[in-house]
């Protein structure tokens, strides 16, 4: 079945029937002489007992989610960072060590240095797009590695296929945050990652209006998880679970135009005054052009550019634009325009967003799904006036 098909379709079947998945609002369920067989013999999660456990509306995003990313199984949570703390703290204990780059989501980056340290795990950085450092960098400590598909907010692409031998060879896992591709434009499993995280508060839910997080991979680690899941306590809830069902069925539509409409705003910005620097996977001056174009199904929504002036000039920018919304997030249907240094990495030092190449007059875009002219046209204004 297509992935459009599988948006759409295939969420199971309701007791009565229904074509739109119920909400199940129910706290907890009547037991019985089969789930306190199921909970005997270790199998909390196969039992309607407690919906931290389990939940009728909730599993039915659960499966939904491992179709798309064509993973065995799958856990949701309360938000994106709730799916990247519990996967971490599930595979990495005191003394192992965690293989990342400082190029990725503050805020991962932030509980990283400020929780998991506390932890007693070991934190490694290297560049995420040079294969050789990543393999001379893993030691026998390093239990994980940690990348994003496409980086936040300097969208290098993170090459899948070999960084996933170069693991599997040492014995780690890894973990890839595919936010920024989504389950549309790639499919990590398939290209040899272990574990696959999406914050749903972006594309895949998609209208700005929820949060929500997800891991996909196989059975026996989303069983690992699923178990701490219950014990942190960052369970997804079930309306949340319908709405991104819902959102989900028009997923593969709004990523087609994403892409369409990123790749036009990237073009248009390339050839105006005041620009000094467009970042985009689908452009021929990204430097990973030819990567992306080989693992990758759609080169996304996002743009970053780099304003000629400093963050001043940044926010007096995006101060002039009427369409596009400042506002921190990402991956709806409309337009949204920030600076990762007064949001996503405003809470790291100057010397850490130097390190990460976080440059003064940074602008990231979320481009949305509006008629691409109107865009091209406030970006214009906005550049003119400002």
């Amino acid at each position: 079945m297509k992935k459009g098909t599988l948006c759409v379709h295939d969420e199971g079947e309701d007791v009565f029937g229904s074509i739109v998945t119920p909400i199940h609002l129910t706290s907890t369920y009547k037991l019985n002489d089969e789930k306190y067989g199921k909970i005997m013999e270790g199998k909390n999660r196969e039992a309607y007992v407690y919906t931290r456990w389990r939940n009728p509306t909730i599993k039915a995003l659960e499966e939904k989610m491992a179709m798309l990313e064509k993973g065995e199984d799958s856990v949701a949570f309360s938000s994106g960072m709730a799916a990247i703390a519990t996967t971490f703290l599930t595979f990495l204990k005191k003394g192992d060590e965690l293989l990342t780059t400082m190029d990725i989501y503050g805020g991962t980056f932030s509980f990283i240095q400020n929780e998991l340290t506390k932890h007693g795990v070991e934190i490694k950085y290297v560049d995420c797009t040079s294969l050789n450092e990543i393999s001379e960098a893993i030691s026998p400590k390093t239990k994980m590695v940690f990348f994003e598909s496409i980086t936040n907010p300097l969208l290098k692409v993170v090459d899948v296929p070999e960084i996933s031998k170069i693991a599997h060879e040492k014995n780690c896992l890894l973990v890839i945050d595919a936010t920024f591709s989504t389950p549309i434009n790639q499919n990590p499993l398939l290209q040899g990652a272990d574990i696959v995280i999406h914050s749903a508060s972006k594309y895949i839910g998609g209208h700005s209006d929820l949060i929500g997080g997800v891991v996909v991979s196989s059975k026996k680690i989303c069983g690992e998880i699923w178990k701490r899941m219950t014990r942190y306590g960052g369970c997804m809830d079930p309306q949340q679970a319908y709405r991104i069902l819902r959102s989900i069925k028009t997923l593969h539509l709004r990523v087609e135009r994403h892409n369409e409409n990123a790749f036009e705003i990237a073009k248009f910005l390339e050839g105006l005054d005041g620009i000094k620097k467009v970042i985009y996977p689908g452009l021929p001056s990204h430097e990973q052009h030819e990567l992306a174009k080989k693992i990758l199904n759609g080169f996304g929504g996002m743009v970053t550019f780099v304003l000629d002036g400093d963050n001043k000039d940044g926010i007096a920018f995006m101060r002039k634009l009427k369409i596009c919304k400042e506002a921190p997030s990402l991956g709806g249907v409309e337009k949204l325009v920030s600076m990762p240094f007064n949001t996503s990495h405003s809470y790291l030092s100057n010397e850490e967003r130097k390190k990460m190449g976080i440059e003064e007059g940074m602008i990231r875009l979320s481009v949305g799904i509006e008629d691409v002219g109107d865009l091209k046209e406030d970006i214009e204004s906005a550049l003119s006036s400002y």
